[in-house]
């Protein structure tokens, strides 16, 4: 599933590694979902917790040596809650092709330094 490259940096870029594949010889799924999560993550601006994952389908399998880019983006905030949408796309590097690979929303909790919810700072909106 081609299609065009969100606008703006990613949040991550990363290699897929040998260590991070099924015994076919492609990354996990886990590993990918991981990769998201910690690309939303950063849009939060400090402690953060995940509390639900919408729809994640994997549409284009990733090898390893392929460059996988995460883009995050806010799509709702609450009191102490945020929404962020993630795609993840890989470019071969055989091909230096960008695929997108999944997309899926991202629900979490801001927290303080105790674990307790905190309000959701304005550079994180």
């Amino acid at each position: 599933m081609s299609g065009t490259l969100p606008s703006g940096e990613p949040r991550i870029r990363t290699i897929a590694m040998p260590a991070d594949t099924n015994p076919a010889g492609d990354i996990f799924g886990g590993w990918l979902m991981s990769q998201m999560d910690l690309a939303a993550g950063r849009r939060t601006h400090g402690r953060c917790a995940t509390v639900a994952v919408e729809a994640m389908s994997f549409h284009a399998p990733v090898q390893v040596g392929d460059e996988v880019s995460l883009y995050a983006d806010v799509i709702s905030t609450g009191r102490t809650s945020l929404r962020i949408q993630v795609e993840a796309w890989r470019r071969s590097q055989v091909t230096e092709e960008s695929v997108r690979v999944t997309s899926a929303v991202f629900t979490f909790v801001a927290l303080d330094a105790t674990g307790r919810p905190r309000p959701v700072p304005p550079e994180a909106r």
